[in-house]
């Protein structure tokens, strides 16, 4: 194994910086997939297609989410393992997490374009645009076993401490996807079918490079091939954070259904607001994924002090690093929103700002949700995802159902940050409670070799 890999040694804080910039650098080139696809969507075509790409955000969320969120759950032992220092191991849970990832991708696409467009009618999507909002997914979705793939190799690699070569990766992605909705909006005028293609191809000509070029795993055919037992012990890691963004994207499609009530322009304000704050979320989350990885082979290591210490200071650094995205929000926002089109529409505007604004109020409140979740998933805790889904869901749904018909859209622009307080009590209990165990175990670790 790679020491350059290794997060068992060194300056806890440094090394999950270091770990995380490409991490943030990745979900940022990645993101692009979307934005691109919106902006150029929003410019080239009309704001009804805009709203029809950002309407089926939430629906993305329930399957494409779900999927993603396997996978995540499968690498958690590939940290443990590379902590505990065990080639065999971190080769049978990378190989069979790619098996299981591509199976399961093939079926889920099955289900995405069966129900799909039921969903787009169930919460409301409005009349004129539900035919582009269906061609739309029934599209993209038959990219997910490859995205399910590309997130596997990238979830290895970050397990093993390699965050630099999905970098390169998404790099590539790209500027692959640019280029396709360039050509296919632009210069064909396929609309919004010809952005869900540029994306479709973009993950399927982006490969797997980064896992064999990745020096740390070792995967033949024999780790390749099913095996039962080890599927198993992944499933009851990754179904509980799959059903964190199931869950949650239920909420979101009652919230989704609350705002198509309010008519396209909001939806297309709503969608530009969200888009902003997605980019707003990249270095939170960022580091929250390099203290998952820190975490997990630190926890493989068995050295638990060092976990504990380190959480408290990365909750302490994401705090302050929210304080300053709140004022990115609140002066660089509605810059980014006007990106969005070409004749800003007024109504589209205040939907955007009121948005913008409470999430730049509660913001702190997502930087808690982040630390909390990544924590305790690279425990191997993975049942808290559930739990803070729950608790979102819960925000999301009261939120869409009661408190937008007495209050209105002011009541939308206020659900996530409610549905983040309520995913931050539940994981804020069960961190405090794993922490007396942590310390315990830390203890013990301290008298043994006391004793030695």
């Amino acid at each position: 194994m790679t020491k350059q890999n290794s997060m068992l040694t060194g300056k806890p804080i440094k090394s999950i910086i270091k770990f995380s910039l490409p991490i943030m650098a990745s979900s940022l080139l990645q993101y692009n997939y979307t934005l691109v696809d919106n902006i150029l969507v929003g410019r080239y075509v009309s704001t009804d297609a805009l709203a029809a790409v950002g309407g089926v955000a939430s629906i993305n969320s329930f399957i494409v989410g779900a999927a993603l969120g396997l996978t995540s759950g499968f690498t958690i032992p590939v940290a443990h393992a590379y902590g505990a220092k065990d080639q065999d191991r971190v080769n049978r849970y990378s190989g069979s997490s790619i098996t299981v990832s591509f199976l399961l991708g093939l079926l889920l696409v099955v289900v995405a374009h069966i129900i799909s467009t039921p969903l787009l009618k169930l919460i409301g999507t409005p009349d004129e645009i539900l035919g582009l909002s269906s061609a739309y997914v029934n599209i993209l979705y038959f990219a997910i076993p490859f995205q399910m793939l590309s997130n596997n190799f990238t979830a290895i690699s970050r397990a093993v401490g390699e965050s630099r070569k999905p970098l390169i990766y998404f790099t590539a992605s790209i500027f692959v996807n640019f280029a396709l909705d360039m050509l296919f909006i632009k210069v064909f005028r396929w609309s919004v079918e010809g952005a869900a293609l540029a994306t479709l191809i973009s993950h399927v000509l982006t490969g797997n490079y980064i896992l064999r070029r990745n020096t740390s795993v070792h995967i033949s055919k024999k780790e390749l091939k099913l095996d039962l037992k080890t599927a198993f012990i992944q499933l009851k890691l990754g179904i509980p954070v799959s059903l964190q963004f199931t869950v949650t994207s239920i909420g979101s499609m009652c919230l989704q259904s609350a705002v198509n009530s309010f008519g396209t322009a909001t939806i297309a304000g709503f969608t530009a607001a969200g888009r902003v704050e997605n980019i707003a979320n990249i270095p939170l989350s960022g580091l929250s994924v390099g203290t998952q990885t820190f975490v997990g082979q630190n926890y493989g290591a068995g050295k638990y002090d060092r976990i504990i210490k380190s959480v408290k200071k990365i909750f302490t650094l994401n705090i302050l690093l929210s304080v300053a995205l709140s004022v990115a929000l609140l002066t660089a926002g509605m810059p980014i929103v006007r990106l969005f089109m070409t004749e800003p529409n007024e109504d589209v505007l205040f939907a955007a700002h009121k948005y913008l604004i409470a999430t730049a109020e509660c913001f702190s409140l997502v930087a808690v949700l982040f630390v909390l979740r990544n924590t305790l998933q690279g425990l191997g805790f993975t049942y808290a995802n559930a739990v803070a889904g729950a608790g979102e869901l819960i925000g999301r749904i009261s939120i869409a159902l009661v408190f937008t018909p007495l209050i209105g859209f002011n009541a939308v622009c206020y659900a996530a940050p409610a549905a983040w307080l309520l995913a931050d009590i539940p994981l804020a209990i069960i961190y405090l409670k794993k922490k007396k165990k942590f310390k315990a175990l830390a203890m013990r670790n301290m008298n043994t070799t006391a004793d030695i």
